[in-house]
């Protein structure tokens, strides 16, 4: 990590030769970044303190969805509420409002969490127009897939490779992760 730090300095110090004011607001910016992170491991890579925004996500959420998005808790299978929710609509992130996932993708896998095949915005196996990211876990005692909001972080459930055909995803998602708006047609 060190020796990408270094690069990343003497790469930042060549440019701000070439591209002086450019250069050096970017160094600020980085600057003010590395002093956010703490230690050695540097964890995610979010764009702000975490010990500053943790305050203000537990002003904002219930207990309950703070322990979900912020601390990655589960909720208990078959208690959330939008579970056997059949309305038209699109599901938005609890903690940003970014969408996440279109009702015309949700299904009932039986597994006890509001299901999807796809993110929104997702083009087949394409998810870069999407609002979620996949992340390696291996906090529940085996490698899985987490999927988190692009936009802040949050943690929303996890992602299987058990689901309906055309692409055999399950997005499994926390209800307490997500708010929903109904379509108006």
């Amino acid at each position: 990590m060190s020796r990408l730090l270094t690069g990343f300095r003497l790469l930042l110090r060549v440019r701000e030769i070439s591209f002086p004011s450019v250069t050096a607001q970017r160094l600020q910016a980085w600057s003010r970044v590395r002093m956010a992170q703490t230690g050695a491991d540097l964890g995610s890579l979010t764009r702000y303190d975490d010990s500053a925004v943790s305050t203000d996500w537990q002003k904002k959420l219930t207990p309950e969805q703070y322990y979900v998005t912020r601390e990655k808790g589960t909720e208990l299978p078959f208690s959330g509420i939008y579970l056997n929710n059949t309305e038209k609509g699109m599901y938005h992130c609890v903690c940003c409002s970014a969408p996440l996932f279109s009702s015309e993708k949700k299904y009932n896998s039986g597994t006890g969490w509001p299901s999807f095949s796809e993110a929104y915005g997702a083009q087949g196996a394409d998810e870069s127009n999407t609002n979620v990211l996949r992340r390696l876990d291996n906090s529940l005692g085996s490698t899985g897939t987490e999927v988190i909001c692009k936009e802040c972080d949050a943690h929303l459930g996890h992602v299987f490779e058990d689901g309906p055909p055309p692409y055999g995803q399950r997005f499994c998602i926390n209800s307490v992760a997500l708010t929903f708006a109904p379509s108006s047609m």
